[in-house]
């Protein structure tokens, strides 16, 4: 942690992919405990700069510090820094082949040296956390989209991150399983977790988010508190968004 208390600190950030320029000076800071939704149209750029939080990208120009080390572009510094981010897909990724338990408890044997015995504790103390303690030898296959989405959300807090990063986590599932998988989200939030969430279940980010930040043609728009956004919105883009969702 930073000595202002940030854990992450986007600093000018760009980002292109060819000739097409992704995040243009993006400067976005994130306290230890605080929850984080980045709104914003498809193709602004949200998804890419998660991306880059945790070194899945690389980016061009600009800093991401973590506990005040800028995020490292390879070698065994990236994967440290991966076993403290963890990150949670549109698309589950589960591996097929493997029980939910052992999906879990990868990561923790795997990198964390942690015995076989200890890994299966925490996975099972996971899947009760999460909802789903009766899954613990299914097979992805055997589930729905929501189970499916809260053993990945399990996966990820297994390796005990400081950070977890929500990539539209909900945009797969049905109404129904949106609900669930919120509902985990919520209780990970009230328990201090330090999340940034790419979504657009705005119900969710007023409720739960200490921010909000609109993203648009790659910048960050506008940004505050869920009340400011809702019902003070400063810029005439946000203005329209937030129409369109109350209308809808």
């Amino acid at each position: 942690m930073t000595s202002n208390g940030h854990l992450i600190e986007i600093q000018k950030v760009r980002k292109s992919f060819g000739s097409q320029l992704v995040l243009d000076g993006i400067d976005l800071s994130i306290a230890v405990g605080e929850a984080v939704v980045i709104a914003g149209p498809s193709g602004s750029g949200k998804s890419t700069l998660l991306r880059c939080v945790n070194g899945l990208e690389t980016i061009d120009d600009g800093d991401i510090r973590f506990e005040g080390r800028s995020v490292p572009g390879a070698g065994k510094d990236l994967y440290r820094l991966r076993a403290e981010i963890g990150m949670v897909f549109q698309s589950f990724n589960l591996f097929a082949h493997k029980s939910v338990l052992q999906n879990i408890t990868l990561g923790p044997v795997k990198v964390k040296g942690m015995s076989e015995q200890e890994a299966a504790r925490l996975g099972r103390e996971l899947l009760e956390r999460v909802g789903i303690p009766e899954k613990a030898d299914a097979f992805p296959a055997d589930l729905s989209g929501g189970q499916q989405q809260r053993v990945a959300i399990a996966r990820a807090l297994a390796m005990e991150p400081k950070l977890i990063l929500f990539d539209e986590p909900t945009s797969a599932l049905d109404p129904e399983m949106i609900r669930e998988v919120l509902d985990v989200m919520r209780d990970l939030a009230r328990d201090g977790m330090t999340m940034i969430v790419v979504t657009h279940e705005m119900g969710f980010a007023r409720e739960v988010c200490d921010k909000i930040a609109f993203m648009d043609e790659g910048r960050i728009v506008e940004e505050g508190s869920p009340e400011a956004f809702f019902e003070g919105a400063k810029s005439q883009r946000v203005k329209d968004f937030v129409d369109k969702i109350l209308r809808h």
